[in-house]
Order: structure tokens, then C-alpha cells, then sequence
């Protein structure tokens, strides 16, 4: 794998675009709490279930036709047009804005991530490194979950909130320029029928008639309400409950990606003489009762707790699930599967994060981990049933 240096430019991508989206999440946090305060909540329950629908609406369709595209100029020109979208954040005076911008933004991240994952496959066909790189790009998005807080947290000593968009979309600008670099293998030719509608049925009629994915699927569940609840209600905990501001916002969340990198460093060993799915029942278990202890509303130490075992339950769903999805599919099919993965699993990623959202503007923070917690606990009880015991 380090020899390949297509994979290793595509890592650098993933991980440099990932860490300028990071900041970005967490300033769009902030810049709801600037312009709504106590509806923060709101804002953000509401831009993040915008980018659910572009997500699901969009990320089925580019993977029916990923075998169309020309994949490099593509996935470049996603991230140009990302980069001078993200720009226009600093200049963000109402709530509309920000739906409209985050809507657009992730539009282009619903056809670049379905050809990016689909790519992995072609360039690492030797399983064991691909099951590494899945490791690595897990790895990927937990570093970031560590480093884009405190690199923020750094920053905003220096410069306001505001400004850190524009190091957001340099980041895309070196990304899409890693891309172009590469040499990328062809796209697999296949059609599953006629037409892109009919691509587009094959990923998910497949993808739920396999049953280990249709346990993975009601998993995601879970991750996607502690997903909601760390991005749209850490920064109200944070000024409420505990009394904070921006730094400790930041620093909060980056405890939530210290979690996650726990289980992502180590995980790929577990798995050599272990199966996943008990790996999926512990992370439903430690996000239960992450949000069953939130919802006393604890001081600090009981915070750092929860954020802690919310980003342990995560990992333990996320980063097993591409290997789950490759031994599903045929390699011809994976840009299907992916995309069906990427839009089925972030149906409930528009769900929690309105449930995130409302709930906390109408009943308050601990109530809205009462309800995403009953809500995870319903989904470790189906994993528990759905997903089979001798896979």
C-alpha cells in the first residue's frame, strides 16, 4: 500500500477535504449560535437534514451512472465548485442562507463520496488491503474528528469563526488538485437493465435483500443519532449547561473523534479472529447509554463521558460497514451498492437530525437525549434480531 501511490494521493485528499469540512461544521455551528442563540438548535437540526435530503436524493443517482462518468474531471470539478461555495459562507447574514449553501454544497459531496468509495476496490483489489484502507479512511474521519477541533479551537485564539471558511475551501482546492494528479482505472462497465431508474432499483433492492446489510442499515440508526446530537446540540450543551464558549465547543467534539479512534485503530486486529457483528452490538450499547446518561445533564466529567462512548459506539458501526458492503457485491456492482449504502443509511442521518434539532428547541436538552436515546435502544434490539448469528 505504500507503494501505491494512487491510493496513498487519494488518502491525502480524503483526509485534507475531510479536515477543511470538519472546520467548517463546527463554524456553521457556531454561526447559528451567533445569529439565532437560543434556536441554534434549530438552524442546525434543519441545515444538516438539508444535506440528508441532497445526500439521499442525489447519492443513488450518481451511483447508477458512475459508470458513465468520466470519474477523475468529475470528482475535481465537485470539489472546485465545493470550495467557491464554502466561500460564501463568511458573507452569511440569515438562517436561509445557510440552508441554501449547505443544500448545495452537499449536492456535490452526494456525487463525489459514492465514486470515491467505489474507487478503493479497483486500486486495492488484495482484500487485506482493502480492509486496511477502510481502516485508514475510518481512521480518516475520526483524525479529523480530533484535529479539526483543536486546530479550530488553535485558530480561533487568532482569527474569528468567520474566516476559518476560507481555510475550508483551500482545502478543497488541494484536494480536487491531488485528484487530478492521479491515474485512476477505468469504471467497470455494467447496466442492470435499461436506463439509470433501473441502476438505481438494482443498489437498493439488492442492498436490503441482503440481510447482514439490512441489519448494518437499522445500525446506522444509532450512529446517525449520536452523529446528530454531537454536531447540532454539543455547541447549546456547551454554552447552556456548562457555561462555555467556542474553545470548549471545539474541544468537546474532539473528544467525541478521540473515542472513535480508540475503536478505529484497533478494530481491523479484532476483526482478524473475530466476527463484526458483536462489534455492532457493542457500539449500539455505548451509544444508548451515552445518551441515557446526557439526558441527566451532567457537569463536565459526566459530558467528557458521553462524548467519549458516543464516539467508541460510532466507530464500532462505521468502520466495519465498507467491508460488509464489498462482501455483498460483485466488484461491477459496488458503485451500486455504495451509493445505496450512502443514501440508505443517511435517510436516518435526516431523520435524527431534525429529531436533534426540534426536540431540543421544544423540550429541551434532556428530553432530546431521553427520545435519541429510546431511539438507539430500538435500534440494538433489531441488530440484535436482524443481523445473523453465523454470517
Amino acid at each position: 500500500m505504500r507503494k501505491n501511490t494512487t491510493y496513498l494521493k487519494l488518502l491525502s485528499a480524503q483526509v485534507i477535504s475531510l479536515i477543511g469540512t470538519g472546520i467548517s461544521s463546527l463554524t456553521l455551528a457556531l454561526l447559528a449560535w451567533e445569529l439565532e442563540a437560543e434556536n441554534a438548535s434549530v438552524v442546525l437540526g434543519t441545515a444538516f437534514a438539508l444535506k440528508m435530503i441532497a445526500y439521499v436524493g442525489l447519492a443513488p443517482v450518481f451511483g447508477a451512472i458512475a459508470h458513465k462518468l468520466p470519474r477523475k474531471l468529475f470528482m475535481f470539478a465537485l470539489d472546485i465548485i465545493r470550495a467557491g461555495l464554502i466561500l460564501c459562507l463568511p458573507f452569511v447574514t440569515q438562517s436561509w442562507q445557510i440552508y441554501v449553501l449547505v443544500f448545495v454544497i452537499n449536492a456535490c459531496s452526494a456525487g463525489f463520496t459514492p465514486l470515491f468509495q467505489s474507487t478503493l476496490p479497483q486500486i486495492l483489489p488484495d482484500r487485506d488491503q482493502y480492509v486496511r484502507a477502510l481502516s485508514y479512511s475510518r481512521m480518516a474521519y475520526d483524525l479529523e474528528q480530533i484535529i479539526s477541533p483543536l486546530l479550530t479551537a488553535m485558530l480561533l485564539l487568532l482569527i474569528g469563526f468567520r474566516d476559518l471558511f476560507i481555510l475550508d475551501a483551500c482545502t478543497f482546492v488541494l484536494s480536487g488538485v491531488l485528484i487530478i494528479s492521479c491515474t485512476l482505472p477505468a469504471v467497470l462497465a455494467v447496466d442492470h437493465g435499461k436506463g439509470v431508474w433501473n441502476n438505481l432499483k438494482f443498489g437498493i433492492q439488492s442492498y436490503l435483500a441482503t440481510p447482514r446489510l439490512r441489519a448494518l442499515w437499522i445500525a446506522y440508526l444509532a450512529a446517525a443519532g449520536a452523529s446528530a446530537m454531537v454536531i447540532v446540540n454539543t455547541v447549546v450543551y456547551v454554552n447552556q449547561i456548562l457555561q462555555g464558549g467556542d474553545r470548549e465547543t471545539a474541544l468537546a467534539m474532539a473528544v467525541v473523534g478521540f473515542g472513535s479512534m480508540l475503536i478505529a485503530l484497533k478494530l481491523p486486529v479484532w476483526l482478524e479472529k473475530r466476527t463484526i457483528r458483536p462489534f455492532m452490538l457493542i457500539g449500539g450499547v455505548s451509544i444508548s447509554l451515552a445518551l441515557l446518561l446526557g439526558m441527566l445533564t451532567p457537569s463536565w466529567p459526566g459530558f467528557v463521558a458521553v462524548c467519549l462512548l458516543l464516539g467508541i459506539g460510532m466507530s464500532c458501526i462505521q468502520t466495519p460497514a465498507g467491508v460488509l458492503v464489498t462482501r455483498s457485491c460483485k466488484e461491477a456492482d459496488a458503485p451500486a451498492f455504495f451509493a445505496a449504502h450512502f443514501s440508505l443509511t443517511h435517510l436516518w442521518w435526516l431523520l435524527t437530525y431534525l429529531l436533534a434539532g426540534w426536540s431540543s428547541a421544544a423540550m429541551g436538552l434532556s428530553l432530546s437525549y431521553l427520545l435519541m436515546g429510546a431511539l438507539c435502544t430500538v435500534s440494538l434490539v433489531m441488530v440484535s434480531t436482524l443481523f445473523p448469528r453465523e454470517d
